[in-house]
Order: structure tokens, then C-alpha cells, then sequence
């Protein structure tokens, strides 16, 4: 009988554990409590779930987060007036003018103008300041830096 389609996983097979980033983990105050927060939605998710499955995620989820705190480091605004973690910025870019707040990984939201301090746009302008040009890689091209606010 051939094993093509047999299903090889148990349905009772405990998640997958979340991949945690390696390096520094800096965070805005906001990240902190809203790392704090998900460490004490799950512990207390796990007070009353009995479901033995979504226990599992639960205890996985907590893993997660138990870990992202010990790592969590409060990165303080640069006064320097270059762009810097935590600052929001105003660029314009291709004749179109955005704003946004470079922030820890656990709290982007591109939705809410909140960008990883790892994404591309983020690393390309670290370190510049207002009025400056940055000259970055396709497909982000050339980056005016327009405003800073620390």
C-alpha cells in the first residue's frame, strides 16, 4: 500500500513551537506592557482551560512570551535628533509622504504605522536626520527624511 496519502501527523500532536528572534530585543515602553499583557492573559487562560489541545497552545503561547519579556530591554529615544528606535518619522518617498514609529519587533502593526526596527525602511534610515536624503535599496529608493520626533 503506497504511504502517499496517509496522514503522518497525530492530531493530538502539540503545536509547533514560535520561532524567537536571536539578538537584542528592544522595546518601547508600550512593548513592555504589552508583552506584560500577553504573559498575564495567558497565565490566567490557563487557570480555567481544560481542553487539553488548546492548553498546549496556551503553554506553547506562554513560552513564547515568557521569553520576549526576559529579553525585553527598554530602548531609550535618541536626543541626537537622527532617527533612532522609538522615533516617529515623516519621509516622503516616491512623491508620497508616510509616517511612522519604528518600534520592537513584537510590536509592529504596518496598519497602525508601527514598523519593525528590522524591516528594510527602518535599517535604511537609522542614524539620519531631518532634510537628508537617503539613498537606499530597490524597491525603497530615495528617502527624504522630512520630520523626527524622539
Amino acid at each position: 500500500m503506497s504511504r502517499a496519502f496517509v496522514k503522518e501527523s497525530s492530531e493530538s500532536a502539540p503545536p509547533p513551537e514560535k520561532m524567537v528572534d536571536e539578538g537584542p530585543n528592544p522595546v518601547t515602553p508600550e512593548g513592555m506592557a504589552q508583552i506584560e499583557a500577553q504573559v498575564t492573559r495567558l497565565e490566567g487562560a490557563l487557570k480555567t482551560e481544560s481542553n487539553v489541545l488548546l492548553r498546549e497552545t496556551l503553554e506553547r503561547d506562554l513560552r513564547y512570551w515568557t521569553v520576549r519579556k526576559a529579553s525585553a530591554e527598554l530602548a531609550q529615544s535618541s536626543a541626537d535628533g537622527t532617527v533612532a528606535f522609538g522615533a516617529t518619522v515623516t519621509i516622503r518617498r516616491k512623491s508620497r509622504e508616510q509616517t511612522f514609529r519604528i518600534v520592537g519587533v513584537d510590536e509592529a502593526d504596518a496598519a497602525k504605522g508601527l514598523v519593525s526596527f528590522r524591516a528594510p525602511l527602518a535599517a535604511a534610515l537609522m542614524g539620519a536626520r531631518e532634510g537628508d536624503i537617503v539613498e537606499a535599496a530597490e524597491p525603497l529608493g530615495e528617502i527624504e527624511i522630512l520630520r523626527i520626533e524622539n
